[in-house]
């Protein structure tokens, strides 16, 4: 099986606020920041395009707070850091996810050859 830097679109919807969430969860950062830790996740490239929507919607449903933090000799940045709704959130729908991925992954399974008919 080959491993990839990418995945399809549809399989990132589900999971990805809950990977930026435990980012977040283990200490504030900036968006740049987020992009390389789901990187180094295996979750391949997420673009702003992608992430700032998430972020957005994560801090509008109060899971974030933003905050403009000033740059180390560049431009400032806005910090985003979990809330404690962010963190019930986070369990709740990490444990529901877990769920899931093992009812899909035994679904996806290969069916047994004997006594199974296609």
């Amino acid at each position: 099986m080959e491993i990839t830097d990418s995945w399809p679109a549809q399989w990132l919807r589900g999971p990805l606020p809950l990977c930026v969430l435990r980012i977040v969860e283990q200490e504030a950062a900036h968006g740049y920041a987020i992009v390389t830790s789901l990187e180094r996740m295996g979750l391949g490239t997420v673009g702003g395009g992608t992430l700032y929507p998430i972020l957005n919607r994560l801090q509008r449903d109060g899971f974030l707070t933003a905050e403009w933090m000033a740059g180390e000799g560049g431009p400032g940045r806005k910090v985003y850091a979990i809330t404690a709704e962010g963190t019930a959130e986070l369990l709740e729908q990490a444990e529901l996810w877990r769920r899931f991925a093992t009812i899909t992954g035994q679904a996806l399974e290969p069916a047994q050859t004997k006594g199974h008919r296609r």
